[in-house]
């Protein structure tokens, strides 16, 4: 499929790479087609594209880089709307805001964006009565490694 990009013109992305929205980003309720744009010019960060507005785009993390203890409790019904057999399927990324002054950068790790790497069904999860916020500053978080990273669960279902 060819989209085109506010920040990086026309693309093609394969078909098997567009997330469906089974429960949107807050906000953007109308947007429901996505895909993720890596850049090694931008690592650790992605692009969360919307496919069908061009100048929609979020950064996006695993929090894990920066929050090395983030876990997050799902219960079924959540899980659920993504189709999900295994949580091990799940792959979980926070939203990034990079203000005028970059050393306020933050995360929401309120709001994490969790999609089924199978599926490619995602959702938006607002998580209630949690130790989490909308506004994590980067600056003053503990950076970890991809190994780190992917020797991590970040999903827990309950």
């Amino acid at each position: 499929m060819k989209i085109t990009t506010l920040r990086f013109g026309e693309l093609e992305i394969p078909d098997d790479k567009i997330i469906q929205m089974a429960k949107p980003v807050l906000g953007f309720e109308q947007l429901k087609k996505f895909c993720i744009i890596e850049g090694e010019d931008f690592e650790p960060f992605l692009w969360f594209q919307s496919v069908e507005e061009p100048a929609v785009a979020f950064i996006i993390v695993n929090p894990i880089f920066f929050f090395p203890d983030y876990h997050i409790e799902v219960n079924s019904k959540e899980i659920d709307e993504l189709n999900v057999a295994d949580v091990k399927m799940v792959e979980t990324y926070a939203i990034v805001s990079i203000p005028a002054d970059p050393r306020k950068m933050s995360i929401n790790l309120q709001g994490p964006i969790l999609i089924n790497t199978k599926t490619r069904l995602a959702k938006q999860l607002v998580l209630v009565n949690s130790k989490y916020k909308v506004k994590h500053y980067i600056v003053d978080s503990k950076v970890v490694s991809n190994k780190e990273i992917k020797q991590k669960e970040l999903v827990g279902a309950v």
